[in-house]
């Protein structure tokens, strides 16, 4: 049997954070979440992390500097891009290290579970 993917919400927006946990559970995942992207590092759910669905704006470090924090340290984790300030810049650059999608607040359930999918994918392409 498959390991149940397990995501790491990360989003200083409380509600953000328990909808998106809510939605992952209803297709079966495991889902965690961290009101910080410290909080999410310094826990021991970054091994077991199969995705990260982050907020680009947070106080301390950004979804963007925690992106390539993980790239950095050689984390192969797929991340997903969450912001309600959407910024081309921005979008670009994340693209560019990485992340599988850059989605702009409120997103789409459905939307997002299609980019889950292709993270997943991507993923276990890399396993």
């Amino acid at each position: 049997m498959a390991e149940v993917p397990v995501i790491s919400i990360i989003d200083d927006d409380e509600s953000v954070r328990v909808a998106t946990k809510r939605l992952v559970r209803s297709v079966g995942f495991v889902g965690h979440d961290f009101a910080s992207a410290d909080e999410f590092l310094q826990s021991r759910r970054l091994g077991e992390t199969s995705c990260v669905i982050a907020d680009v704006q947070m106080p301390g470090m950004t979804g963007l500097e925690l992106q390539e924090l993980l790239v950095a340290r050689g984390h192969r984790t797929p991340v997903i891009l969450i912001t309600a300030f959407p910024d081309e810049r921005i979008r670009t650059r994340a693209l560019q290290a990485g992340a599988v999608c850059f989605l702009t607040k409120p997103c789409d359930g459905q939307t997002l579970l299609q980019c889950l999918d292709m993270a997943l994918n991507k993923n276990r392409a890399q396993d």
